[in-house]
């Protein structure tokens, strides 16, 4: 299991407006990206190797994945 502990966890950009449908990353520890659901603050959390992580948001920007 990861350590998570420090991590720093802000909201998504492309979360919704009403404040209830966020997806929170925490990219702030070394060697891992974290993905969570704010609505489960207790829920799973998912972790990225950052070079993977970027290679998402890279894909999903190109319109590779839907948004």
């Amino acid at each position: 299991m990861t350590d998570l502990t420090g991590a720093r966890w802000r909201k998504s950009t492309r979360s919704g407006g009403n404040g209830d449908d966020c997806v929170e990353v925490a990219d702030n520890l070394p060697g891992v990206v974290g993905l969570c659901d704010s609505k489960d603050p207790i829920g799973p959390v998912l972790t990225f190797h950052p070079d993977g992580w970027i290679a998402f948001v890279t894909a999903v920007r190109n319109g590779i994945f839907p948004r």
